[in-house]
């Protein structure tokens, strides 16, 4: 049964936990404007072998962050998604078109969000066992991927300057490539990248089919890089326009950015918001 990815029951004054869910990793954060940071960060070890649903289930046990009582959850996972128009975005026919797009996930609960400033519906899927464990635990739940606060905040960045852009977000073994066109996306695709090389035929691959000019428009990197030297290296190569985002400089050096480890799309979430 269709699902949305939003269910708010209740309204709470504290803040809203938040728990990333990647390939094979999980971790916890809240903000905290007392704490030296900003937020409480607490990275938790995943077991190979069993589902991450076992695993959230092994972390209410031991995780310090899920036994302080918020009833306010956000997560973030990494998931398959189908982006649609929202003029397109049909909710009875929408589970249908994300299985058709997306093979593999049948069973899972289909769930979906808008994102206003890009006129797009995010259509992903969630396995079953995860989200009842999530809402076992916790009154308000919300969920969305990963890529979502990066998104939108690369879609601010868009507008600075008058060179076109390309960007590509590295995180969890994949890279996103997004380029914008005023208030929607002009491409956006996810693939899997083991070595920088392979990082290095998607983006000019994509780069060409984009039509960016290899001399004015520009090329920029973020994330967690795959060997960040040589990737840069070689890309400039064929791209004159190369940047790598630094999370310091880009948030204003706040504190936020000195916590090791700490995912770029969590950090853009509590510092940007959503």
């Amino acid at each position: 049964m269709q699902q949305t990815a939003a269910n708010s029951s209740t309204v709470a004054k504290r803040p809203r936990l938040v728990i990333r869910m990647g390939n094979k990793t999980m971790s916890f954060s809240v903000a905290d404007a007392a704490a030296e940071k900003q937020i409480h960060y607490e990275p938790f070890t995943v077991r190979s072998g069993i589902s991450m649903a076992a695993n959230l289930r092994e972390a209410f046990h031991s995780a310090e962050l899920l036994n302080k009582g918020y009833d306010r959850v956000l997560v973030m996972i990494d998931a398959p998604v189908l982006l649609m128009p929202i003029e397109e975005f049909d909710k009875d026919t929408v589970e249908v078109l994300y299985h058709h797009a997306i093979t593999g996930h049948d069973g899972e609960v289909v769930l979906h969000y808008v994102l206003p400033s890009l006129n797009a519906v995010v259509v992903f899927s969630v396995n079953k066992d995860l989200k009842l464990v999530v809402d076992d635990h916790f009154a308000d739940t919300k969920w969305m991927v990963v890529s979502t606060p990066v998104w939108n905040h690369l879609h601010q960045r868009s507008f600075t300057g008058n060179r076109r852009k390309m960007y590509a977000y590295f995180h969890d073994k994949r890279m996103d490539i997004v380029a914008f066109d005023k208030n929607r996306f002009k491409f956006c695709n996810s693939y899997e990248v083991g070595k920088y090389m392979d990082a290095v035929y998607f983006l000019l691959y994509v780069w060409k089919q984009l039509a960016l000019d290899s001399q004015k428009d520009e090329l920029h990197l973020a994330g967690t890089l795959l060997d960040k030297d040589s990737l840069t290296a070689e890309l400039r190569k064929y791209v004159q326009n190369v940047y790598v985002i630094n999370p310091t400089a880009d948030f204003n050096r706040a504190p936020i950015t000195q916590l090791k480890g700490l995912p770029y799309d969590v950090m853009t979430y509590f510092v940007k918001g959503r």
